[in-house]
């Protein structure tokens, strides 16, 4: 499977989002409530934070899927572990499907953590889902993710854990 990338469009984005956020399949993604504008407001803050930034993955120019990366010195993990230089923080959403496609999930992920590392300055992929999230787990440690500890966010109890460019490369034979 091939994607390419785009920058998230808050406003022309928002339907789309909005449905699949609020989908029972993204509970963990926690905007399972989320009116229209919630979704409007959450993407435009985010496209307006220097430390953080949302992407559309395509696949043959249509959205499939949602990454989300941020600086984690600056958000989501300030005071939770003390960030190394070349770290970046990483989420992403597949949506829920009617027809859903074996290993779609898994070469998401991939292509979001190859994405991440072509940026040279970016030694280590971190992430903090929620520590009942065992489907994402697996598919953290399909591309090389190592557990470190759980850790208390505000919204969750997260499992911390990192994925160095080495151990992407190793876990997914994947060149970049």
């Amino acid at each position: 499977m091939t994607f390419t990338f785009r920058p998230l469009d808050p406003l022309r984005d928002a339907e789309l989002l909005h449905r699949w956020v609020t989908h029972p399949k993204a509970a963990y993604w926690m905007m399972r409530d989320a009116r229209l504008e919630d979704v409007e407001r959450a993407y435009m803050e985010i496209a307006a934070d220097e430390h953080q930034q949302a992407l559309l993955g395509l696949q043959d120019g249509v959205p499939v899927f949602l990454m989300e990366y941020y600086d984690p010195r600056y958000r989501e993990l300030v005071g939770l572990y003390e960030p190394l230089p070349g770290d970046v923080g990483m989420h992403f959403l597949t949506p829920a499907t009617e027809t859903p496609v074996h290993g779609f999930t898994r070469a998401v992920i991939t292509a979001v953590m190859a994405r991440l590392f072509e940026d040279p300055a970016v030694a280590r992929v971190v992430v903090e889902p929620d520590v009942s999230n065992t489907a994402v787990h697996a598919l953290n440690e399909a591309v090389g993710f190592v557990p470190e500890r759980e850790i208390q966010k505000p919204e969750k109890m997260a499992l911390l854990s990192f994925c160095t460019r080495e151990q992407f490369l190793h876990a997914t034979a994947v060149s970049v």
